[in-house]
This record gives structure tokens, C-alpha cells and sequence, in this order.
């Protein structure tokens, strides 16, 4: 898509988790397009022209009006997230980052702030994922809130607070599971199949789809974290776009009986599909770390922690629904946003890039 890059020249974003899935693309787009970029993550990380790390703690008021003194960001994408036991601390936990970030910017020269939340706003939280009544699928933006106590929920709340107060205007970015490139994300499917079907080549072992029967049958969708990007800039740039809450998907779908083969493919693996009972990655791929870290020694890749390469619990997670899972993007079309993907060169494009990484073999 083609943004406004003479006018955008003149602004400045501030992206929080920086080092993310949806953060890191963020921060290439932004760059790209002229932008002055402040790239906020709890390690900070390198500099490079139109970048500016920032390094803070989300959960510390202290910390971050240290790290933003004197900083004056006119837009903000916030895309990061602290995984907690109970959704109860994830409410407490995270409201309170989106809460100490919002405050710390008082007095700044802020226009827009762009939300990342997710599907998990129509299925619930993980701990009563999908338990209960939901919403049709496809779905669409204007379905109530679920009866469930909900994190999505309560940073919304927080970011509209904050509008009405500091008087900047707002999205909120619903993705479905996000690909893209990062390493050390709790939640990562892209760069957990690679690692997955790079452990099944050296051992000369099927590639095995993990999830459920209904999750191999029926119609899905992805996010492209590329995509994901391009929605967050056009909703806080765009005229009359913001004030909204948008679903984001890259606007194919699919099957996985058809995509798990053409997966396959590409690493040279045999796909094995659904054969009558899900078979977790966290099952299949059991004390594989001292596997990978001879397979990454072998091969001189870059990481060979496992742990920081795959997240076997998310994409089981993903993988192991028993329900139709797809979104609308009506309402992002007819508002004027025109990007699209498709999800299997996503894969490709994006396993490519992690072999010329050395994150995979």
C-alpha cells in the first residue's frame, strides 16, 4: 500500500515492543517510510538511521517517564503483551502496561494510539478458550463482549479512558494468529513449524499436523505481520479511520488438509494430516532441545536454544480447536484499506527469510 510519505516525514511513532512479531514490522515499515521511529522494548536494542531504541519496564510509571523524557511521539502502536498465569493477572498485568505507558505520555504531542489485541476477543481467554457461546463466524467488529473476564477488554477500556482524557484518537487491531519474523515470542506459529519440520528432516521423521479434526477440516485465516503493519499505519493516518475497532486477517482463506502439504513441501518432509486424535507438538517434540542444539551446531545457525525458537504450547493451542475460526474484514474494506496477503507465500516468504537468518537449516 501507499502511504503519505511526505506528510508522515514530519511525525514521529513510538512502538511499543519493538523487538515483537507485529513490533519489529512495525518498525521496518515505519523506517521505510520516512518516519522518525522510537523503538521501545525491554532490552532496548540497536540503533539504525530513523531508529531510536528506547529500553523500559511497561509495569514501572518510573521507568518509562525516564525512558520518554523528553520524547515527543505524535503516534503510538502498541503491540506488546506479558503472558500470566490467571486471565485475572493478565487483566491486572497488562491493563496496567497500556494504563503506565498512556499516562507517561500526558503533556506529549500524541494524535493517534493503535491497539494490537486479537481473535481471542470473540473466543475468550485462554483459560476459557472457546468454552462458552460465541458469536458466528466470520467475525465481525460489532459482536458484544463475550461474559468472561477478558484482557482485550480492559485495554480497551484503558486506551478509550485515556483518549477522552489526552484527546488523541484511537484503533484497536483484532489479528488472528500473526507470522512474521522474531525470535524469543511466546507466541510464534511461523518460526514454530520451520523449527518443527527442521527437527523432522534431521531426524527423517513425518511432519505431523498436531492440532484437531476440526481445525483440519474447516476454513481458517492468518495475519501476516506485514499486513498487520500497513492496518496500524492506515488506521492512524488515514482520514476518518480511527475511532474504530478492526478485525485484521490477510484476506484469503484456507484448509490446512491443504496447506499442511504444500508446508511439507517446502522443507522436503511427509506431511501427515489429521489420523483420529490431535498429537501435540508438546508431545512430539519432548526433550528435543539437545537435538536442536546439535542440528543448530551442525548447521551454524544462530540460536540453539529451542526454547527461544519455538512455542509449542501456542500453536498447539491454535492448532487443537474444535471450532471454525475466521474473520470478517468488511468493515476495514469498505473504510478504504485495500492490503492483502496470501497466507502460503506468507509461509514461504517468511521461511526464507529465517534460512538466510540462520534460524533454520
Amino acid at each position: 500500500m501507499q502511504f503519505q510519505s511526505a506528510h508522515v516525514q514530519r511525525r514521529t511513532a513510538l512502538v511499543v515492543g519493538a523487538s515483537g512479531i507485529a513490533g519489529s514490522a512495525l518498525v521496518d515499515l515505519l523506517s521505510g517510510a520516512g518516519w522518525d521511529v522510537l523503538a521501545m522494548s525491554r532490552g532496548g536494542g540497536a540503533a539504525r538511521p530513523g531508529v531510536r531504541p528506547l529500553s523500559a519496564d511497561l509495569g514501572s510509571p518510573e521507568s518509562l517517564a525516564a525512558a520518554l523524557a523528553g520524547e515527543n511521539p505524535t503516534h503510538v502502536f502498541f503491540t506488546a503483551w506479558s503472558r500470566q498465569a490467571t486471565e485475572r493477572d493478565n487483566i491486572e498485568v497488562n491493563a496496567a502496561m497500556l494504563r503506565n505507558l498512556l499516562g507517561a505520555l500526558r503533556g506529549s504531542p500524541v494524535e493517534h494510539v493503535a491497539l494490537m489485541t486479537g481473535l481471542k476477543h470473540y473466543l475468550g481467554p485462554f483459560e476459557a478458550y472457546a468454552a462458552g457461546e460465541m458469536p458466528d463466524t466470520p467475525f465481525h467488529e460489532e459482536e458484544p463482549r463475550l461474559p468472561a473476564p477478558n484482557f482485550y477488554y480492559a485495554q480497551e477500556d484503558e486506551l478509550w479512558a485515556a483518549a477522552e482524557r489526552q484527546g488523541f484518537t484511537w484503533s484497536v487491531h483484532r489479528a488472528h494468529t500473526v507470522i512474521g519474523h522474531a525470535v524469543g515470542n511466546a507466541m510464534n506459529m511461523g518460526l514454530t513449524l520451520a523449527v518443527q519440520a527442521s527437527l523432522c528432516k534431521e531426524l527423517d521423521r513425518p511432519f505431523i499436523f498436531p492440532g484437531s479434526e476440526t481445525q483440519w477440516n474447516s476454513l481458517t485465516d492468518m495475519t501476516d505481520s506485514g499486513l498487520l503493519a500497513e492496518h496500524m499505519l492506515w488506521a492512524a493516518t488515514a482520514e476518518g479511520a480511527g475511532n474504530q475497532a478492526y478485525n485484521i486477517v490477510n484476506g484469503d482463506v484456507f484448509r490446512w488438509r491443504w496447506m499442511w502439504p504444500r508446508l511439507a513441501a517446502y522443507f522436503g518432509v511427509e506431511p501427515v494430516g489429521f489420523e483420529g486424535a490431535p498429537q501435540p507438538l508438546e508431545e512430539q517434540m519432548k526433550d528435543m532441545e539437545a537435538t536442536w542444539a546439535g542440528l543448530a551446531g551442525r548447521h551454524g545457525l544462530a540460536e540453539p536454544d529451542l526454547s527461544r525458537v519455538s512455542s509449542w504450547w501456542h500453536t498447539d493451542g491454535d492448532l487443537g480447536r474444535n471450532i471454525e475460526v475466521l474473520a470478517d474484514m468488511s468493515k476495514s474494506r469498505l473504510a478504504g484499506f485495500t492490503g492483502y496477503r496470501r497466507t502460503l507465500d506468507s509461509f514461504t516468504e517468511l521461511f526464507d527469510r529465517f534460512r538466510a537468518d540462520r534460524l533454520i537449516p
